[in-house]
């Protein structure tokens, strides 16, 4: 392209890429095809600069000048192509974009070719690319708090237009900026969308199909760049402290790290570490509310009481005292419901591997078990373990202080915790095991033994592979097939699972 770009008119031989025209021009069957419109030319072009950013840092002068004639020429801000604008700046001058973009990469339902609307797919392009490069694209060297806030920020605005709340993929979490104060600071964005969700109020989608590793990989790119910051010396500055927002990735890394904090930094520490499990139980607790505890004691007879009446059993059993003549219902029994339930205390033993690669599991099934804890006669005790075991039960209804005793890393010999785990199943029948691990184990045939012999004696054994909201986890292929012929699989995947299987067994 030699000429000057201008706004109007964009033809498809001034906007498409050199490379493209020439390849179109070669190719019979793409002259012969579906005629190329204005609009297909300019999404192609923002496409074609999303591709270049991504996978080249270096600026194409070409495709920016068309890009920006695309962008002023369908009325949106030139902002949305400055790679050093968030997103959330943006929906602070443009409040208006902010429905736009929730949403913006959920599935849809296909739509005949002759029902698209190319002038909204042009515009979807230009904001789609602005939230995939400010996500995907995280430079180079150190990283301050600041661009930390940032990038967390643009991540759930790309949350969000997934159709998911900001920090669902990341971490199961409430996302600390992800459009959380736009439209000048009012704690909403005009046209009544949520600061924390999608606006519509509908269920996360299933993204399984469209990206697989989305959540996953976000996770990991947040991880790097609390790695290339220089923590210890942000921990240290209180207004810089006060700039981070607490995700899985930084907590690793506090954990990691707590013992060689002191004064200021380590306050600040623990600061974020409470602030992150106190966001996290919420989320949690909400799934595990209104647990019923306790089985119905049908050895126990119902209490005789107007309250306790069950007036369709009662009246379908002395349907045969019905009298036609004088229309009226003789009723020579009546039946209540037992409400009495089974004092026994249920017994909770959770065993959570603390080795380098289950911190996620470590964080959550902490919490996790805390929240159970806190339900009537549930007895809770709490081990961790890597090639040493340590009982963390007298702090269980404490996770912060339960992670503050934690020793993340090392190797992992879960025969140590089996010796603290064996002497608490007083009560097999009322005794439910959950043993988080990848299972990569020193001594595990010795170990599997324990664990069958568990099973065996009627308590109810769950091995779980990971407990993460995202749902990834690697699980030793020898332990998962023997666990399968035992007839205690596996349980992988996302938390709620292992919530589901707890609530079913203590109900």
């Amino acid at each position: 392209m030699t000429e000057p770009i201008t706004p109007e008119p964009i033809t498809p031989e001034a906007t498409a890429p050199a490379a493209t025209t020439e390849a179109a021009a070669a190719t019979p069957e793409a002259v012969a095809g579906p005629e190329v419109t204005a609009e297909d030319s300019r999404r192609q072009v923002l496409y074609w600069r999303l591709l270049a950013r991504l996978f080249d840092s270096e600026e194409q002068a070409t495709l920016e000048s068309a890009s920006l004639a695309v962008v002023e020429d369908i009325d949106l801000p030139a902002a949305l192509l400055d790679p050093q604008a968030s997103v959330d700046s943006i929906v602070q001058r443009h409040p208006d974009l902010a429905a736009e973009f929730d949403g913006l990469m959920a599935p849809q339902d296909s739509d005949a070719q002759d029902e698209r609307d190319r002038a909204a797919e042009v515009r979807r392009a230009a904001l789609v690319s602005k939230v995939l490069l400010n996500t995907f694209t995280t430079g180079q060297g150190t990283v301050s708090a600041e661009q930390l806030a940032r990038w967390q920020s643009d991540a759930g605005w790309l949350e969000r237009a997934l159709g998911c709340k900001p920090g669902d993929l990341r971490g199961g979490r409430p996302g600390g900026g992800a459009g959380g104060n736009t439209a000048g600071g009012s704690g909403g964005v005009p046209g009544g969308v949520s600061p924390t969700g999608t606006g519509g109020g509908r269920a996360n989608p299933d993204l399984s199909r469209l990206i697989p590793a989305i959540g996953p990989e976000l996770g990991s790119i947040e991880a790097e760049l609390v790695k290339r910051m220089h923590l210890r010396e942000v921990l240290a500055d209180p207004q810089l402290a006060a700039q981070l927002t607490p995700s899985m990735s930084l907590i690793e890394q506090l954990l990691r790290d707590k013992n060689n904090l002191s004064g200021v930094a380590l306050a600040n520490a623990k600061a974020l570490i409470r602030r992150f499990v106190d966001e996290v139980a919420e989320v949690l607790r909400t799934q595990v509310e209104k647990s019923t505890v306790g089985a119905l004691d049908r050895s126990v007879p119902p209490k005789r009481v107007f309250r306790n009446l069950d007036l369709d059993r009662t009246i379908w059993k002395n349907l045969t005292n019905w009298s036609p003549e004088e229309e009226r219902l003789y009723v020579d029994r009546l039946y209540y419901r037992h409400t009495a339930r089974k004092t026994t205390p249920q017994r909770l033993i959770v065993v959570v591997d603390q080795s380098g690669s289950m911190v996620d599991s470590m964080v959550n099934c902490t919490i996790l078990a805390s929240i159970f804890a806190g339900l009537p006669k549930v007895d809770v005790h709490l081990i961790a373990y890597d090639t040493q075991a340590l009982d963390l039960t007298p702090w269980v209804h404490d996770p912060f202080e339960t992670l503050l005793r934690t020793q993340l890393g090392g190797g992992t010999d879960g025969t140590v915790a089996m010796a603290l785990a064996q002497p608490k199943i007083a009560e097999p029948r009322n005794t439910v095991v959950v043993w988080i691990s990848d299972f990569y184990e020193w001594r595990g045939e010795e170990l599997f033994e324990s664990m069958a012999a568990v099973h065996r004696s009627g308590a109810k054994f769950i091995p779980v592979g990971s407990v993460t909201s995202a749902g990834r986890g690697s699980v030793n292929p020898w332990f998962r097939e023997r666990f399968k012929d035992l007839g205690a699989p596996v349980l992988s995947g996302h938390i709620k699972k292992l919530v589901h299987e707890l609530k079913t067994f203590l109900a």
